[in-house]
């Protein structure tokens, strides 16, 4: 079996990478989609 070697980017990087329409968060320096959930799906979605 092959296994990646898991690509770590800055904080700088990911503030240059980072779309407008997204919601990520930079977690040791792995990008992570943070998606809304319960009650903060209503906040989110306004």
């Amino acid at each position: 079996m092959v296994q990646a070697i898991p690509q770590f980017i800055t904080f700088d990087e990911f503030i240059a990478w980072y779309p407008e329409d997204g919601r990520y968060e930079l977690i040791n320096g792995k990008v992570c989609e943070v998606k809304p959930t319960g009650s903060h799906e209503q906040v989110g979605d306004t």
